[in-house]
């Protein structure tokens, strides 16, 4: 097979692999913002073939760092998908112009944090709070980072760019009034709370993490995680922060974008003994995951600036989720932190 738009060089990549075997079939995953994967099914078993396309997880060294993490990672005992060395013991193979990286195939599913029951909400905090620690043994001292807040006046002016886009956005739509709503409500939000803008973080908080762990990057098999997959963020930002991420990703409600206290209450506890961090460390985390939340158009500049739109799903919850979280900041400050 030929490398083409929608197929990867399979015998090119295959043959530097012992046991790879001969292509069979080769079907894309469809899952995924940043890379291209494929399921692969070969004369010797089921793989995952990864190429590796967005400039900033492309670099060689970048993704040789997250090969030699996740293999360390799955020798402690955690479920993580780590890719397979080929004859000369490399995880990287070059084809056509692009790095490729094999797995084996891992049979699975996700599963949303509505799924989950509490005690599989604790065993989530407890498993990303040992993947926090595990990463502080298999990685190096992490570089002491400034991770600034941001600026009123600067998503103030984003807005506005936005806004422009969205009112001149033909035919105006559910979605662009929807888009419009939320951005000037969020101005005023940030009007309102602005004397609440946190200090930009440095110093001890800061820990190798997984850099993107949601719902569509852990498989389960049965009531259990089966493997923790992509690591295309790994690096180095306050630990603590992650897990509020995860947790606003997990338990938000897919439609009023409430989040589920009482799962999160369980998880933030698990997590926090797992990773040994402390109610003050935590609380910090929310305040700033909280700004970052109001601050934060992703999704939107993702649609209107870059045309992508991909990520439109995911914004009625997560735009509503920054207003509630408003609104109840001190109840979600206490499942964290309490």
């Amino acid at each position: 097979m030929t490398g083409t738009a929608s197929a990867p060089p399979l015998t090119a990549v295959l043959r530097r692999y012992n046991d790879a075997g001969t292509p069979l079939t080769c079907e894309a995953v469809p899952r995924g913002l940043l890379n291209r994967g494929w399921r692969v099914t070969t004369t010797g078993g089921d793989f995952f073939l990864k190429q590796y396309v967005a400039a900033d997880t492309a670099v060689p060294g970048v993704i040789v760092r997250q090969h030699h993490a996740t293999r360390r990672l799955a020798s402690l005992g955690l479920p993580i998908a780590a890719p397979l060395s080929d004859t000369r013991g490399d995880t990287v193979t070059h084809a056509d112009g692009a790095g490729y990286a094999l797995f084996p195939w891992i049979e699975g599913r996700h599963r949303e944090g509505t799924e989950l029951s509490p005690a599989q909400s604790r065993r989530l905090g407890s498993l990303l709070g040992r993947v926090h620690t595990g990463l502080a043994r298999v990685q190096p001292e992490p570089p002491v980072r400034r991770h600034p807040s941001a600026h009123p006046s600067r998503t103030y002016a984003h807005i506005d760019q936005l806004l422009a886009l969205v009112r001149g956005n033909r035919p105006y739509d559910a979605f662009d009034a929807l888009a419009e709503h939320r951005l000037l409500e969020r101005r005023a939000l940030l009007r309102q709370y602005a004397h609440r803008r946190p200090p930009d973080a440095e110093g001890p908080v800061s820990g190798w993490v997984h850099g993107d762990f949601h719902p569509l990057n852990l498989l389960y098999r049965g009531e259990e995680p089966a493997a923790i997959v992509d690591w295309d963020r790994l690096g180095v930002q306050p630990r603590a922060e992650e897990a509020v991420r995860a947790a606003a990703i997990f338990f938000v409600h897919p439609v009023s974008g409430w989040l589920d206290l009482r799962k999160v209450h369980g998880y933030a506890r698990a997590y926090r003994r797992a990773a040994r961090v402390g109610a003050a460390e935590m609380a910090g985390a929310v305040h700033r995951v909280w700004w970052e939340r109001l601050n934060d158009f992703w999704m939107l500049h993702w649609r209107y600036q870059r045309r992508d739109r991909r990520s439109d799903p995911l914004f009625p919850a997560a735009s509503a989720l920054a207003v509630w979280w408003t609104e109840e900041y001190e109840a979600v400050l206490d499942a964290f932190a309490g």
